[in-house]
Order: structure tokens, then C-alpha cells, then sequence
């Protein structure tokens, strides 16, 4: 009786050990999200799914799609996995980042470049199956550039105030990714949604970064506020906005699956647009959480699925 009950007992103590140690992967894996905030993938993820239902005009093959979508998840994580690393200690500098995973311990570099290299091997794998389930070399082909130019940014950082733009670029090419593997070409409505998204994206991440303003001199970070002060800052940010607009109107021009619904969309992100600049003054940054991720949510989720239900009611009248 007395080993029957301490295999049990060991029994017990191997399975509240295993127990452990999946709570613990969980925690881990929870923070890390929170870290390279997850829910910020709603930014760049509805223009490359509008993108795609463009080049395929109307809904594309379920496998393409779901292709898209991994690529679309890991690219991301590579991305801010390697601006967590490149800006470890930046962040520790910064007493808005100092509490981010890598500069408070929590999660340990090594942690980071774990999930760097993994989700980096899907990506091209997730790639690699676009040449032998439909020919398209293409994506393969740029592959590793495109993983390369996307996590680089916190680079430019330290030598160009055009790091705005760059980050822009970066989220740009998402759209450009996307019609590149379903069509295996590249054709103006791609190019216009690039030069939408990335003057969308410098002018936010120019607002964001009025914030870091006293950080960002103190630690000769080169960024437009701290080049130019918030005040002008947010001029650029605007004139920057501007453009996006202009490029996707020409965009509902240039492609004949796009109409009202669209329009609507593109209508409804210039108010969005005019609320998060009038959110957001040079003395007073209070309501910029709001501005930043509220607003620039709502806009491309907007955009994306009025434009996607525009396709289909267009693709379906032909």
C-alpha cells in the first residue's frame, strides 16, 4: 500500500510539474504578445487582405489566402521581435518603454531571437509553398529582402529622421506582398495602396512620436519631433496624411472593383483623420492613445472591408 501511494504521489508531483511548466510557457507567450502588441497587426493586415481580394478579383483560392494570412502573422513578429532586440537599450533609456519585457528582465534576448529565427523559417516556408502549389517564384525570391528591409527600421532610427517613412515603407509593403503572390506581377492599384499606407503610417508614427519628444533628445534618437518640435511635427504629420488621402482616392480610380463602398470607406477614414489630428495638440498629448490607436484601427478596418465588400459585389455583377 505504502508504493502504491508514493508512486502516486510521484505520479501526481510529475503531472502538477508538467502543469507548471505550461503555465509558465503561457505566461511567457501572453507577455510577449502584449510586448510586441499583437493587436497592432490590425493596422497593416486589412490592406493586404483588400490587396489580395483585388489581385484575385473576387475571393482568392482558400489556400492562397490562408498563405497570406501566416505570412502576414510572422512577418509582423519577426519585425518587432527584432525592434525589441535592436532597441533593447533604447527602450531602457525611455521612461515610457523602460518597462517593456527585455529592459525589465522578463523576458531574456535569447527569448527574442528564438522567436525571430522560428517565425522567420515559416515565413519562408509559407513562401516557398507559392512556387510548388502555383508556380509563383516570387514570393520566395524576396523572401529573406523583404524580412531584411522590415525589421531594420529601429536602424534608421539612430541616423535618419526619415525613420517615419521607413517604418511606413515597412507596413507598405504588405499590400505589395500580397498582389505579388496572387498575381505574380505588379500593377498600379498595389503601388497606389503602397504610397497610401506609407504616408499613413509615417504621419501616426510621427504623432506617436511626440510623446518620446524630451526622450528622444536626450538620447539623440533622431525623429522628426525631435528634429523639428512637436508643433511642426504635427504639421508633417499632416501634410503626410494629405497624401495617403489623395493616394487612396486615386486608388478607387484606378481599379475597377472598387466604387461607392469603397469611397464611403475612404470618406469616413478623412473624418477619422481630422478627429485624431484635432485629438492631439502640441501642449496637450493627454488624448493620443486615443488618436493613435483608435482612430488608425477603425481606419483601415474601414477601408479594408468596404473595399473587400466592393470586389465582391462587383465581381459577382460581372
Amino acid at each position: 500500500m505504502d508504493e502504491r501511494d508514493d508512486r502516486l504521489t510521484t505520479a501526481h508531483g510529475f503531472q502538477s510539474a508538467i502543469g507548471n511548466r505550461q503555465s509558465a510557457i503561457a505566461a511567457k507567450l501572453a507577455l510577449f504578445a502584449r510586448d510586441i502588441k499583437v493587436h497592432h497587426t490590425v493596422f497593416a493586415l486589412p490592406f493586404a487582405l483588400l490587396s489580395t481580394f483585388l489581385a484575385a478579383g473576387g475571393m482568392p483560392a482558400p489556400i492562397k489566402l490562408l498563405l497570406i494570412l501566416v505570412c502576414m502573422v510572422t512577418a509582423r513578429t519577426v519585425a518587432m521581435s527584432a525592434n525589441r532586440l535592436l532597441d533593447a537599450d533604447l527602450d531602457a533609456q525611455n521612461p515610457r518603454t523602460a518597462r517593456r519585457a527585455i529592459p525589465t528582465g522578463a523576458l531574456s534576448r535569447m527569448f527574442f531571437g528564438a522567436v525571430v529565427v522560428a517565425c522567420a523559417a515559416a515565413f519562408v516556408a509559407a513562401t516557398a509553398l507559392f512556387q510548388l502549389l502555383y508556380h509563383n517564384p516570387w514570393p520566395l525570391v524576396f523572401s529573406v529582402p523583404v524580412l531584411l528591409f522590415i525589421s531594420a527600421y529601429p536602424l534608421l532610427k539612430r541616423f535618419s529622421t526619415l525613420c517615419h517613412y521607413y517604418l511606413g515603407a515597412a507596413l507598405a509593403l504588405a499590400p505589395i506582398c500580397a498582389w505579388v503572390a496572387i498575381k505574380g506581377d505588379i500593377e498600379l492599384p498595389p503601388i497606389l495602396m503602397f504610397i497610401a499606407v506609407l504616408f499613413w503610417t509615417a504621419g501616426f508614427d510621427i504623432i506617436y512620436g511626440c510623446q518620446d519628444y524630451e526622450a528622444d533628445v536626450r538620447c539623440g534618437v533622431y525623429s522628426i519631433p525631435a528634429k523639428l518640435g512637436v508643433g511642426r511635427a504635427l504639421w508633417v504629420a499632416r501634410l503626410s496624411h494629405a497624401v495617403s488621402v489623395a493616394a487612396l482616392v486615386l486608388l478607387g480610380f484606378s481599379s475597377p472593383f472598387l466604387g461607392l463602398l469603397y469611397f464611403a470607406g475612404v470618406a469616413l477614414a478623412v473624418v477619422l483623420l481630422v478627429v485624431e489630428h484635432r485629438l492631439v495638440r502640441e501642449n496637450d498629448l493627454s488624448r493620443l492613445g486615443v488618436a493613435f490607436f483608435a482612430m488608425n484601427g477603425i481606419l483601415s478596418v474601414a477601408v479594408g472591408t468596404l473595399g473587400i465588400a466592393d470586389v465582391f459585389l462587383r465581381a459577382r455583377g460581372r
